[in-house]
């Protein structure tokens, strides 16, 4: 077998495949895979490989390695100098490696982010969840999860299904630019629901900027702040742009705040911020080579119209350095209403790009019949699992239908969704398993005051819910002391509506008394840094974070893991099928911990050690309905209370400017 080694790895060289990690976004695993996909599998054309087969992605270049077998190789992507042992060879073309020679990828200049390497028979590595792509947040997948380092060996693949290699054509090859432009299909939350009318007009006439804080997540854009359709999101947050979480698409242009990022193949399922506009599948491999400084104008287009992605040659319009449009679709990204069969809910269907529906239940408020709704969906079209569906991503109020393009037009999915939704039965007789899971919150934790405290010193000291998270709660609920906060977070009964939040298995949840729900706005600007398992509230929901990265809800302490890094051996707690701890209408319950206690419990469970108190039981919303009749006096008692602090903290914000925030 052929080995690779590296030699000089670059700044950041991973192994992936193409489409990635499919079949995981509900649970919060991202597809991850090349981020300039076209110049990757080009790449693999070129080589003679399958377009998917696993190769490099070198951010920046840099890349320098030797095998020691004769194999072909083929570089793509940004516009480099490569030499073998010295001497320039071209690039989009194959190349014939001998042993002992050493192929060395210059850096990137002034245009193109990201390089790619194949080699033929592509690179060895263990599947991971069905992929060989690398999510370096996970760490998980590629080589041992990671970034390559200098004298990594890799083994390289057999060639029995290769084809011949080939030099990638000029009218192929697509066109690299600092000022580029990107297809877009309006929705899912555009004009006149969310944005004003002004606000999208001047979406499209704005050349936004690459802001330097961009990456495999997502690519941060500088730009005009919207005015907003909106005072607030209600329930979901005191910002315009928050909503009840759903699920993004990859290439979404996310609002967090007043911050425009399009969402990349790294970044996370499920969210409580709204997205105007979504990149089209053909087009998103211009958001691997969006450089620093970079000129962004967003083109829209009918949906019906797109660039196929599924071609890598001249029908993917690639090569053309504009968008070629007469305009986009006229509905809003709107392309159904209707209502249930009952006649009590309204259904909206949205486009959500040009390879995903979001069907949405109810008005913009917390109704767990609209989840209920949600899941008897989902199971039914989980069930039939037509031709061309990819995958199912369901949210608080919402289920995201992913398909292929290529294989599943778009009017055809909606066709057979709404006719799939007018066949449920009625909300009152579901019934769904649902265990009690009790897990330890070490209240206050001292890694999440860290968390703050760099929030303070390098993005932003003057913030509302600075310096303490826990008092900020307590102040926009109009409750009498920071124990009144622990008190209803240790009383609450959490009911899990979504996972994936913000990764890894992470619940996004809600308590099933309305008098427990503490409702709070989350970060603007977004913390660069959250501790792993970190809990915090955001709206009215609950969030544990399941791994490191950055975060918006305000923090109340930090728990033990809620994704088995150790998968697929054994952790105390977890079923060995799979890596992730919760399901979907599980209900969390918290004991007391301290902090030291806390740490030989994660210990525990990071050593496969540990256990879960875990109950089975079940949810019945008839149950619950008769519940909240039951209580209705003294929930509306509690409610109003809240509500008005939060018009008076409202009033503060509005009083010191916050509405006014520049958008940079």
């Amino acid at each position: 077998m052929t080995t690779l080694t590296v030699v000089r790895p670059g700044p950041m060289t991973t192994v992936q495949d193409w489409p990635g990690r499919a079949g995981y976004w509900s649970i919060g695993v991202p597809p991850s895979g090349p981020m300039d996909d076209l110049s990757f599998r080009l790449a693999n054309l070129a080589v003679g490989n399958d377009g998917g087969a696993p190769g490099f992605e070198c951010t920046l270049g840099g890349l320098a390695v030797t095998v020691d077998e004769p194999t072909t190789v083929a570089v793509t992507g940004a516009p480099v100098t490569v030499t073998v042992d010295g001497t320039p060879v071209p690039t989009w073309a194959p190349v014939e490696l001998l042993p002992g020679q050493q192929l060395a990828v210059g850096a990137t200049g002034s245009l193109g982010m990201r390089v790619y390497l194949a080699v033929r028979g592509g690179v060895t590595v263990p599947d991971y969840l069905g992929s060989a792509s690398t999510f370096t947040l996970g760490k998980f997948g590629g080589h041992d999860g990671r970034i390559l380092t200098d004298g990594d060996e890799l083994p390289l693949g057999t060639t029995s299904t290769a084809t011949a290699p080939r030099r990638i054509l000029d009218d192929e090859v697509p066109a690299f630019t600092t000022q580029w432009q990107l297809a877009v299909t309006v929705g899912p939350h555009s004009a006149p629901e969310y944005f004003t009318e002004a606000d999208i007009a001047t979406l499209y006439d704005t050349a936004y900027e690459v802001h330097f804080n961009s990456d495999r997540t997502g690519v941060r854009l500088i730009g005009p702040k919207p005015e907003w359709a909106r005072p607030d999101g209600g329930e979901a947050g005191l910002h315009p742009s928050n909503i009840h979480d759903n699920a993004y698409s990859v290439g979404a242009l996310d609002f967090t705040g007043d911050t425009p990022i399009l969402l990349g193949p790294d970044g996370p399922s499920l969210g409580g911020f709204v997205c105007p506009v979504t990149v089209t599948s053909a087009d998103r491999w211009k958001l691997g080579q969006l450089r620093p400084g970079d000129a962004v104008r967003f083109v829209p287009v009918r949906a019906a119209e797109a660039a196929s992605p599924g071609v890598v040659g001249t029908a993917r319009r690639a090569n053309l350095p504009v968008v070629l449009s007469a305009g986009g679709d006229p509905d809003d990204g709107i392309l159904a209403r209707s209502m249930t069969a009952d006649g009590e809910t309204t259904i909206t269907y949205r486009r959500s790009g040009d390879d995903n529906i979001l069907v949405e239940y109810g008005a913009m408020t917390l109704d767990l019949e609209s989840r209920a709704r949600v899941y008897a969906l989902e199971q039914r079209l989980r069930a039939e699992s037509p031709h061309g569906l990819i995958e199912l991503t369901a949210g608080v109020r919402s289920l995201q239908v992913k398909f292929d393009p290529t294989a599943l037009s778009q009017p055809a999915a909606l066709d057979w969704i709404r006719e799939a939704e007018s066949q449920l039965p009625a909300a009152d007789d579901m019934i769904v398993p649902s265990r009690t899971v009790s897990l330890p919150l070490s209240w206050d934790d001292p890694s999440t005051r860290e968390a703050i405290e760099r929030y303070v010193l390098g993005v932003r000291g003057d913030a509302p819910w600075c310096p303490w998270n826990i008092e900020f709660i307590r102040r926009m609920n109009g409750l009498g002391s920071v124990e009144d906060v622990q008190r209803i977070v240790f009383d609450a009964s959490y009911l899990v509506l979504g996972l994936g939040d913000v990764y890894l298995g992470a619940p996004v949840a809600v308590p099933l008394d309305p008098r427990h729900r503490l409702v709070t706005t989350k970060y603007n600007p977004a913390r660069t840094w959250t501790p792993e398992n970190a809990v915090g509230i955001g709206g009215a929901y609950l969030c544990i974070y399941g791994m490191e990265g950055p975060g918006g809800y305000q923090f109340v302490g930090r728990t033990t893991q809620v994704w088995n890094h150790r998968h697929p051996h054994a952790a105390g707690g977890f079923e060995p099928e799979h890596p992730w701890l919760l399901r979907h209408f599980d209900r969390i319950s918290w004991y007391p911990v301290s902090t030291e206690e806390l740490a030989d419990l994660r210990a525990d469970t990071a050593a496969g050690r540990g256990t879960v108190d875990i109950t089975p039981g079940s949810f019945s919303l008839s149950s619950h309905r008769a519940f909240l009749a039951r209580e209705a006096d003294d929930i509306a008692r509690v409610q109003s209370a809240m509500e008005i602090a939060r018009d008076e903290e409202r009033g503060r914000w509005a009083a010191a400017g916050e509405f006014t925030r520049s958008a940079a």
